[in-house]
């Protein structure tokens, strides 16, 4: 994206926040916090990502409800802001947040010593389970870990080469030769 769209972005997810806040009173739009906007390069069309506290049930019932509130929002802000063209908002959910804290749930878990507890119904991320034996768990006779799973590959890494219009051989930057254009001469030839 540009700067410009950049901006906008930012300044229509304040916006959108700060109406829906204020403005919007419907009772099936409960706690919502609109998290990003992604509008088009044309600015005819935006995506907002809210994410929702509740239920699912819940959560989907505030995503139709702030899809109903949209036209509102939309005519509210082109009386706000100085924009040519207010884009249409299609209104998704957000669950960023909620799969973040199943992780941190689930480090706090294997930090404790318990087993990761079951993942919720509909949840997107696997249950994540040793793979190598950690400090102080006890390993296979050999040392190596689990039967059945894969041993650490123990190969050297490669080396980064670099590449560009800029890089020479070797992944060397390319030194400058010949006069370098006009701004290289002596200060007295420049006229």
């Amino acid at each position: 994206m540009t700067q410009r769209t950049d901006r906008i972005d930012e300044l229509l997810k304040q916006e959108i926040g700060d109406l829906i806040a204020r403005e919007v009173a419907d009772p099936d739009v409960g706690f919502v916090t609109v998290t990003d906007v992604e509008t088009s390069p044309d600015l005819r069309h935006a995506k907002v990502w809210v994410s929702v506290i509740g239920r699912p049930e819940a959560r989907q019932a505030s995503v139709r409800g702030l899809q109903r509130a949209m036209p509102f929002v939309r005519a509210q802000l082109g009386r706000r802001l100085r924009l040519r063209r207010i884009p249409e908002f299609s209104v998704r959910l957000d669950d960023s947040v909620e799969r973040g804290s199943r992780v941190l749930r689930l480090l706090h878990e294997i930090e404790a010593g318990e087993a990761p507890g079951d993942a919720a119904a509909g949840e997107s991320l696997p249950t994540p389970r040793p793979i190598h034996p950690l400090h102080g768990d006890e390993a296979t006779a050999d040392g190596g870990p689990e039967p059945g799973l894969p041993a650490p590959a123990n190969r050297p890494a490669r080396p980064v080469r670099l590449r560009g219009p800029n890089i020479g051989p070797g992944g060397r930057p390319k030194r400058r030769t010949g006069s370098g254009g006009p701004d290289r001469r002596p200060r007295g030839d420049r006229g």
